[in-house]
């Protein structure tokens, strides 16, 4: 088992045919190529009736139980960063708040992208390609590309909004109506990167959010967002601009800190794989904290 990390076995079937292991697999990952599904053996990621098996040649017979797990964290990251999906177009993960998406000035190691690179390199695998971002404080799902091809249909996907993107913020009291959408332009500052809310004729670009109120409290409210753009900041500088920053977002506004952290949270990612056109459908689980709602205001926000 590389890297010393667990895995967790997550899929599971039964072979209804005479066949050999390989070829059941392969029934079963279409989208793989052998090469990826014999790493998958050697990694110790397959059992069959449960115990570990890594020969590709096995023998099955009908009523046999194969179990394929996934790493349940990857390498040297302390649950920084967790697999949802792979296949040899994409990976799909969590990441944890606190760790970039992308290298920065800064830093160039500790990042998602760099971890994922670590990881796929055990494997004899290209560098993987970015897609898209997550705020260095927000948690939740991102995907990479792993093949030329899968990057550049992500990235038409992207550019044409085509995606399902929806988050969970908790908010400083609460939009006056339960659902909503916001509309407005946003800008970015090309030296600082800061994020503001401008008029539609001076250099601004589109940004819609679609809101929903899923819980109420005294002093915080729990919101469904769904991303129609894709703006920089978008959510977290709409929210303050209306009056109901995201909890722990010192940087727009926000005056309470209730669970140590940025309060936002990507929830599911929604596409058609680059390849197959399959829609594809992956959700993170709430991070602690988020629920139930805080029910003190806490003051202290960190930037």
């Amino acid at each position: 088992m590389p890297y010393g990390s667990k895995i967790a076995f997550v899929t599971k079937f039964i072979a209804d045919a005479k066949t050999e292991l390989l070829a059941a697999l392969a029934a079963r990952f279409p989208e793989s190529s052998k090469t990826t599904l014999r790493q998958m053996l050697q990694q110790g990621r397959v059992r069959v009736n449960g115990a570990i098996e890594k020969v590709a040649r096995r023998e099955l017979v009908p009523g046999d139980r194969i179990e394929i797990g996934r790493h349940s964290q990857l390498p040297g990251i302390s649950g920084a960063l967790s697999i949802l999906y792979e296949d040899d177009d994409i990976i799909v993960v969590i990441k944890s708040a606190g760790l970039l998406s992308v290298a920065s000035k800064l830093e160039t190691e500790q990042t998602a992208e760099e971890y994922i690179n670590t990881y796929l390199r055990a494997g004899v695998s290209e560098r993987v390609h970015v897609i898209h971002r997550l705020d260095l404080n927000t948690s939740g799902t991102m995907m990479f590309a792993k093949s030329p091809l899968a990057r550049d249909v992500l990235k038409k996907t992207f550019a044409e909004h085509d995606i399902d993107r929806v988050y969970v913020a908790i908010v400083e009291g609460g939009p006056p109506t339960d659902e909503g959408t916001i509309r407005s332009y946003l800008r970015e500052d090309e030296r600082t990167l800061e994020v503001r809310t401008v008029g539609p004729h001076d250099r601004g670009k589109l940004a819609i959010t679609h809101y929903k109120v899923v819980d109420r409290g005294k002093y915080y409210s729990m919101l469904e967002v769904t991303l129609e753009t894709g703006r920089r900041n978008q959510i977290r500088a709409q929210f303050a601009s209306k009056g109901f920053p995201i909890a722990g977002d010192a940087r727009f506004g926000a005056k309470s800190d209730p669970i140590g952290r940025l309060a936002l949270h990507a929830r599911t990612l929604g596409f058609a794989h680059p390849r197959t056109g399959k829609k594809l459908l992956f959700n993170a689980p709430l991070p602690d904290g988020f629920h139930p709602l805080p029910t003190a205001f806490s003051s202290g926000s960190r930037r």
